[in-house]
């Protein structure tokens, strides 16, 4: 119990990667804070805690709104008096060539990955620094280290973006012992995903196994990554082992970019 009452914030929790860091945070002690857009989603995960005797609660928050995100923080610390841990993970794409994209999927893509983060970060670095501790996780991917598999040209700015503010926010809030770090997943079974390969495989002609399988076979070590692949590194980064971490991007990728 590594992280026995630690207070962590999850966002985008609802499903995929950010369901699996929060029960991967809870199984290792923490009290988990579920925020999704979606508040069915938001409470399945929450539900999914309290039936395994883990403290849990569910909220609802669009991240693109700020202040949406100030009531987040507001509510958690009401409830829990602090956060010790923000794993910032809310995030959207859509497959579509470069020549494809739109105005309204830069918006969409750039006012959840990008602006939504930051300002989380932001809010939650501020209830941080009275306490000088707090550690912030940002979900990034390999797309912003220049993967070429990535769904979109924008989204791939967006998480370039992520692996740029992480590295300056560690630079600023280590003097308030924050620590801040990014995880960089590659290929990763969630629904996101799911959605992206079955536009592959249409527009390939192929089917969805077929695609899979192609896909596993350019990883280095033969997988996709689970969810709880990335939940795995939440955890550590999160813990006191990892204390003197910080400003880094770490891919899980099975191999799939050197960087």
């Amino acid at each position: 119990m590594v992280l026995e009452d630690r207070v962590a914030v999850v966002t985008g929790a609802g499903r995929g990667i950010g369901a699996a860091a929060a029960g991967a945070l809870a199984e290792a002690g923490a009290v988990v804070v579920a925020v999704d857009i979606d508040g069915a989603l938001a409470e399945r995960t929450a539900r999914a805690l309290t039936a395994q005797h883990r403290r849990a609660m569910a909220m609802v928050a669009d991240v693109g709104r700020i202040a949406d995100i100030q009531r987040m923080v507001d509510t958690a610390i009401a409830a829990f008096r602090r956060i010790d841990i923000l794993v910032n993970n809310a995030g959207v794409t859509r497959r579509a060539d470069i020549m494809d994209i739109t105005e309204a999927d830069w918006d969409r893509i750039h006012r959840v990955n990008a602006k939504g983060l930051f300002f989380c970060l932001q809010t939650v670095a501020r209830a941080m620094i009275p306490r000088r501790s707090g550690c912030i996780l940002n979900i990034a991917s390999i797309a912003g280290k220049g993967y070429a598999g990535a769904s979109n040209a924008v989204y791939a700015a967006s998480k370039g973006a992520v692996i740029s503010l992480t590295k300056t926010a560690a630079q600023q809030l280590g003097k308030h012992n924050i620590n801040v770090n990014a995880i960089c997943p590659g290929v990763t079974r969630t629904a996101l995903s799911d959605a992206n390969l079955l536009v592959r495989a249409e527009q390939e002609g192929l089917t969805v196994e077929a695609m899979e399988k192609r896909r596993a076979e350019l990883i280095p070590l033969r997988r996709a990554n689970d969810p709880e692949d990335i939940a795995a590194m939440v955890v550590f980064l999160a813990s006191p082992g990892a204390r003197n971490i910080t400003g880094q991007c770490y891919n899980i990728d099975g191999g799939l970019i050197p960087d």
